[in-house]
């Protein structure tokens, strides 16, 4: 007879056993069907998410491009304007593909006449390159801090629907009219805050660089002047 039971009792406990290994199972979730509990609210999130990529891998490879530097370009300035070869200057400037190049090679342009209308020169099309190198990091930056809005407009709505099936259900309160909008709150919460860090150090990395090309611009453009300025001392 204790036989018996002892068999029912181990037949008993292995159907609980297989039962909660059949739930955990069920209750795994994978990050698709995780970010699906989102909501609609997932979809500005991933397009948000796909252009902040985006603009950083074509930033970045077109910031690279700009901070490739050549340690002879300025020497063979230098002695093309002391030869007297402006034409050779002018091809040299023509034919690097950089944004101080083009910076040099207006100023080249420029020469003969006053010194401030050079300078201008240098300056306008420094600002220019610059403006080009910043350009679409304004829009990272906007998905740096409208990224996580988004997420917790999806708590907000996530929170209302926990509480309408709340209200709803009356005296039947159960866990399930809650977990709709609780995982909607929750995943969007993360989810906008992802993006947003994401986006926010893309911008910040991104816009080092472009300081980084800045500074040599600046310091291109110091050394010209003073190629220009050594047959008046």
């Amino acid at each position: 007879m204790n036989l018996t039971v002892l068999l029912q009792s181990m037949a008993a406990d292995s159907m609980v056993s297989v039962t909660e290994q059949a739930a955990a199972q069920n209750a795994e979730l994978n990050l698709l069907d995780m970010a699906m509990k989102g909501g609609w609210i997932m979809i500005p999130l991933l397009l948000l998410c796909i252009i902040a990529v985006y603009i950083f891998i074509e930033r970045l490879v077109v910031i690279r491009k700009a901070s490739r530097k050549d340690s002879s370009f300025m020497n063979r300035i230098k002695d093309y304007i002391n030869e007297g070869k402006i034409d050779a200057a002018l091809t040299l400037c023509q034919n690097t593909d950089t944004p101080y190049a083009r910076m040099i090679g207006k100023g080249i342009s420029r020469l003969g006449r006053p010194m401030n209308d050079v300078m201008v020169a240098i300056e306008n099309v420094g600002n220019l390159e610059v403006s080009k190198l910043e350009k679409g990091l304004s829009i990272v930056a906007t998905i740096s801090g409208g990224g996580p809005m988004i997420g917790f407009l999806g708590t907000v709505v996530g929170m209302i629907e926990a509480f309408y099936n709340m209200a709803n259900a009356g005296n039947n309160i159960d866990v399930t009219n809650l977990a709709g909008g609780i995982y909607t709150a929750m995943v969007t919460t993360v989810a906008g805050l992802i993006v947003g860090i994401v986006a926010y150090f893309a911008y910040n990395y991104l816009i080092t660089l472009v300081d980084k090309v800045v500074r040599d611009i600046e310091a291109h453009a110091l050394e010209f002047m003073d190629i220009l300025n050594e047959p008046a001392n």
